[in-house]
């Protein structure tokens, strides 16, 4: 196919996953990714992008076969847009994105949290607007070099816009499933990403921490509270592993070795990868924990129940933001623990 009769993707976030989509998608679509001119100069000098991932594929993306913009306007050629910024922008894209884009233009929110795709859905009524949901980890190792380090297939509420570019994602070699549930879909990714927090204060890779009990422990009581929130509101979170949500905490709580024969698949992580919020921390930028743990303790409080664990984890990494501290498993267990006896402290 001719490079000009590829269909033209904008995609508006030049972090992590927004760097990585770009690298991957490149070879079946004209790509143009959106963001801030620190972060495109860096990608610039680094003479393009860089993707790898956790079954040893890899490659070098010249600067030429992408194109880096720093302007919204940029998008206005797009036909489809994919948004990667952090939730905390996601009214501010919204509104340039609703400046620039031509009428019908799908857009697909691929960010953590619950909510953006409703903000963009407001800004942009024009527009099919869609929460998808990116369930593997990526760590951008230097400014322009990302690494997929844990596996899953890329999800979007299903609408027949996406018909045309559901081969591009297959032939890119990441398929994007459909779902008509996607509120589930993201309830239970909020689940997962509960122990972002967690990594980010221990310092260590993520299988690292997953391997050991007292980390475990921590991310547990974190869903346990979460799923009881869930429960108040009525939400039932969509199963993305092979254990039912609910069986989660329980089973983060068996001895190492128990967790390893059970749960082998969700250790099932590249040794280097990391959190996006321990990237975040590590470079000094605002993290997106509001949007995650603050997520159950707003949740919690429309329905008058307490998250005293997740608070807690709130105010631990606002903490980390100004003052960087590693945490070992037996100071956080042992915070978390006296946070959920005294939840009205």
């Amino acid at each position: 196919m001719s490079a000009h009769a590829l269909p033209r993707i904008a995609i508006y976030g030049a972090g992590s996953v927004g760097g990585y989509l770009a690298a991957r998608l490149h070879e079946h679509a004209r790509i143009t990714c959106i963001g801030r001119r620190r972060v495109i100069d860096a990608w610039r000098i680094h003479g393009g992008l860089d993707w790898s991932d956790l079954r040893g594929g890899h490659e070098h993306v010249a600067t030429r076969d992408v194109e880096l913009q720093v302007d919204p306007f940029a998008a206005a050629k797009a036909h489809l847009v994919l948004v990667t910024v952090k939730s905390a922008a996601t009214e501010t894209v919204a509104r340039e994105l609703a400046e620039v884009i031509a009428p019908g233009v799908p857009v697909v929110s691929f960010q953590n949290g619950l909510h953006n795709a409703a903000l963009l859905r407001d800004a942009l009524p024009g527009h099919p607007v869609l929460a998808g949901m990116v369930p593997f980890n990526v760590l951008q190792r230097i400014p322009g070099d990302f690494h997929q380090g844990s596996g899953g297939e890329l999800m979007v509420e299903a609408h027949d816009a996406l018909a045309a570019f559901l081969p591009v994602f297959q032939a890119s070699g990441l398929p994007l499933m459909p779902r008509t549930d996607m509120p589930a879909v993201l309830a239970a990714k909020l689940l997962l990403n509960l122990n972002n927090a967690i990594n980010a204060l221990s310092n260590v890779p993520l299988k690292e921490e997953l391997s050991q009990r007292d980390w475990r422990r921590c991310l547990a009581l974190a869903q346990r509270e979460a799923l009881a929130v869930f429960d108040a509101a009525g939400t039932l979170p969509a199963r993305l592993t092979p254990l039912p949500p609910q069986w989660l905490p329980r089973v983060l709580e068996m001895p190492d070795a128990w967790f390893r024969r059970l749960a082998s698949r969700l250790l099932a992580i590249d040794p280097v990868a990391r959190s996006s919020m321990w990237e975040d921390l590590e470079r000094g930028r605002p993290t997106e924990v509001d949007a995650i743990n603050g997520e159950v303790v707003r949740i919690a409080r429309e329905h008058h129940v307490a998250a005293p664990v997740n608070a807690r984890l709130v105010a631990l990494v606002h903490e980390a933001e100004q003052t960087r501290r590693t945490w070992s498993s037996q100071e956080l267990l042992s915070e978390l623990h006296d946070a959920q006896a005294t939840p009205n402290a």
